[in-house]
């Protein structure tokens, strides 16, 4: 599993590869959550939990990205740890995470996923999920 993150315009593209679906949605969440902190740093202290329904896999990858930067944001916490199963459409995720506090390093701040450049295929046996994120 890898998450890596590139320049687009005044944007900023993730990418998340797994050998599932799942996997690559995971690694595109730790992407994302790397942009803003230094995630190796995040102590998973807090688990919180997501669910969404959606058929349309890239419409899911944008939908799980934004529900958990919302609950950053709702929570003031940073998360480092990313989990998401599916079942047909149903998805449900979980990630571990903190308060922000001091000691742990701000980056730049990620608004939200969006439809540019989105994309989930299977590439071989890889999974790559990616999107633009605003920041």
């Amino acid at each position: 599993m890898s998450s890596s993150y590139f320049e687009h315009d005044a944007d900023i593209g993730i990418i998340g590869r797994g050998l599932t679906i799942e996997q690559s949605f995971e690694a595109a969440a730790h992407a994302v959550f790397a942009i803003i902190t230094n995630i190796e740093a995040v102590q998973p202290l807090t688990g919180i939990e997501v669910e969404f329904e959606e058929a349309d896999p890239e419409l899911a990858l944008v939908i799980w990205l934004n529900q958990i930067l919302g609950k950053s944001r709702e929570l003031g916490m940073v998360f480092g740890h990313f989990y998401i199963n599916r079942q047909n459409d149903y998805w449900h995720g979980k990630v571990l995470g903190e308060l922000w506090r001091e000691g742990l390093e701000r980056g730049v701040e990620v608004k939200g996923a969006t439809l540019t450049m989105l994309s989930v295929k299977q590439i071989g046996p890889v999974w790559e999920s990616r999107c633009v994120v605003d920041v």
